[in-house]
């Protein structure tokens, strides 16, 4: 498909996160100069500001979004498109989209992983489906199917169909899709991000070459997890 574009998105917090924690940040300062000037009372003003401390800290924690660029050739490669840890890694029938057999790899992402989503593939954007549905726990089979999801259909330089799945959990109650139909996509970029501990699946042709094992932690853009064939 020529040659990847870059895009050099120098981005440290997420865009998802910076009126959080702002506002956030913003009123715990208000908040506690008020404990402090007003009421004077240091042994409140010090829990409040550990307490409320810590939980900002781990927020932007959560909100962090490295750069990262993968280094070297990513043809017909297929990279994880998330921080976590492999889940699944099995043959399944898929009946919405392909109705046939596919190789589908799950990754889970605890409340501690970077939760931005990568393309996995370079290629382009077939269509884009948003599903609403429950909010089962994300490392459940069900929750592939049942929960609320973000499906984005990529077709392959060579031709090859790629399925990613953005699923919401019990916590998760917000995905959000950047992937526009149509659109060209290279791995670096953007796909998305999935507000607190979810998943995300990729459907893979079958016959596509293993390249990750079951609990193995991955990092977005980084992981190789499978050759297209």
């Amino acid at each position: 498909m020529g040659e990847r574009i870059k895009k050099l998105k120098k981005i440290r917090i997420h865009r998802e996160g910076t009126n959080e924690l702002t506002i956030s940040a913003l009123a715990i300062i208000g908040i506690g100069a008020l404990i402090w000037y007003g009421l004077h009372i240091n042994i409140l003003f010090w829990t409040f500001m550990i307490i409320f401390g810590a939980a900002w800290l781990m927020a932007l924690n959560f909100y962090r979004c490295p750069i990262r660029y993968f280094n070297g050739d990513t043809d017909k490669l297929v990279v994880a498109p998330a921080d976590g840890k492999i889940v699944v890694i099995e043959e399944v029938e898929e009946t919405e989209y392909f109705h046939d057999k596919r190789l589908m790899i799950s990754i889970f992402m605890s409340p501690l992983n970077v939760h931005a989503n990568w393309f996995p593939v370079d290629g382009k954007v077939k269509f884009v489906h948003h599903q609403n549905g429950n909010y089962h726990k994300a490392w459940l089979p069900k929750a592939s199917e049942e929960n609320e999801h973000a499906d984005i259909m990529i077709t392959t330089p060579e031709g090859q169909d790629v399925l990613v799945r953005q699923i919401a959990g019990a916590m998760a109650r917000r995905i959000v899709t950047y992937a526009k139909p149509e659109e060209e996509c290279y791995i670096d970029e953007h796909l998305g991000f999935i507000k607190l501990g979810s998943r995300v699946d990729v459907y893979l042709p079958i016959g596509t070459e293993i390249r990750c094992r079951m609990d193995q932690p991955t990092t977005g853009d980084q992981t190789v997890i499978a050759k297209l064939k």
